[in-house]
């Protein structure tokens, strides 16, 4: 079973974003900021194919996250999607310049999730 891990210091929206995840077939990680996560990565890195990450939270930010993944060879095949509040074009434009796949502007339904999975080859 592929894994994924959740990042977002809202266990509310780990919960949900797991919920959806789980039901796709995926096992769910999940983490409250940027350092967990990095902290995370290492350990559980096999089998692991998708992170979810938000932009806003305390300790390290997802966009410092995927700057930090990206800069790591070893996670050149991770694929990396924000899932944020934050919806400025000149946002999006950042992240996916930083190194995000795909970017998902809150509030998301499954179906935009499962949508994106999709375009990134993650799912059938």
């Amino acid at each position: 079973m592929a894994k994924v891990l959740v990042v977002d210091d809202s266990k509310a929206i780990r919960l949900i974003l797991g919920k959806t995840l789980g039901s796709l077939g995926y096992e769910v990680l999940q983490a409250s900021n940027g350092q967990e996560a990095l902290e995370t990565l290492a350990r559980e890195s096999e089998g692991l194919e998708l992170v979810l990450v938000d932009w806003n939270m305390p300790v390290m930010n997802g966009l410092e996250f995927v700057r930090h993944v990206r800069a790591n060879p070893g996670y050149a095949n991770l694929a990396l999607m924000m899932v944020t509040t934050e919806t400025h074009l000149d946002q999006v434009s950042t992240a996916l310049e930083a190194g995000a796949n795909e970017y998902v502007m809150k509030p998301f339904t499954a179906d935009i999730i499962a949508d994106k999975l999709r375009l990134l080859g993650c799912l059938q």
